[in-house]
This record gives structure tokens, sequence and C-alpha cells, in this order.
């Protein structure tokens, strides 16, 4: 449904707008509302209503027994803040989110498939440039069946 990277710059009143693929998608899917959380790989993770709720039925599911379980649920969902995006697809991100992942002024929006990830542009450039050589070598290991 997300697919692509697409550059934007913060503008004056802290917003980050959406890429118009991105509110398309959204529209043709009949999407108004958002999550934003922490994510990983120092980016913040944004999903549908939908999506979301999908989500938080994998992580309910987990024993809170398990302390792994705790601590990624408590930072995974105290993070996590409802966003409805204006008519222009704007965005308005709350602080804690943007140091979490290190956002200042430019940001990369990247479309993987279910989610959104709202990078820092050099945040990304830092795991793109740590990861591309690996590539290969993990879809390797992936598609191995």
């Amino acid at each position: 449904m997300f697919y692509g990277e697409y550059k934007h710059t913060i503008d004056r009143k802290g917003r980050i707008i959406l890429p118009a693929k991105f509110r398309e998608a959204a529209k043709s899917n009949f999407i108004e509302k958002f999550f934003v959380t922490r994510g990983l790989d120092k980016c913040l993770f944004m999903f549908s209503e939908e999506e979301w709720r999908s989500q938080e039925q994998k992580f309910k599911a987990m024993s809170f027994t398990h302390q792994q379980s705790r601590v990624f649920n408590r930072i995974f969902f105290s993070g996590a803040v409802e966003i409805i995006p204006d008519r222009q697809g704007r965005i308005l991100l709350p602080q804690y989110l943007k140091d979490d992942a290190g956002i200042k002024r430019d940001v990369l929006i990247v479309g993987v498939s279910n989610r959104i990830e709202i990078w820092a542009q050099d945040e990304w450039n830092k795991f793109y440039g740590n990861s591309r050589q690996s590539f290969e070598e993990i879809a390797e290991k992936l598609m191995e069946s």
C-alpha cells in the first residue's frame, strides 16, 4: 500500500506533509487516522488504524511475565500517538517522538508496505549506507526455503 522514498522538510509550524502517493493510498483505502510510535533503527513507525489494531493484538498476546515483552510493549505503546492528517496531508509529531528519532528539519518518509517510516535525513543516510552492502546477502538468507 505504501511504497517509495520521499524527502521533505518540516515546515515553520513543525508539520510534516505526507507524500501525495501516500495520501492517495490512504484515501483509496478509506484511511483517515494513523498511529505513530517509536520504531526500530532510530525511525518512527506510522500505521493505519487497521494495521495498528492488528499489530496491537500481536503485541498484547505476548506474555507480560517475560521481561523482554514488558520492555518492548512499554516503549512501543508509551510513545504512541493518534494522528489525523489535515486537509493538505500535514501531520504534527510530538516533540518527544522527533527527539527520539533525531528529527530536526529534513526528513525522509519511506513506504514499507503496511507501514510508513519517518526518518531524520541523516539517520536514513547512515542506515542506508550501512545496509546497502548487505542487501543481497540478507535477501539470500531470507529467501531460502
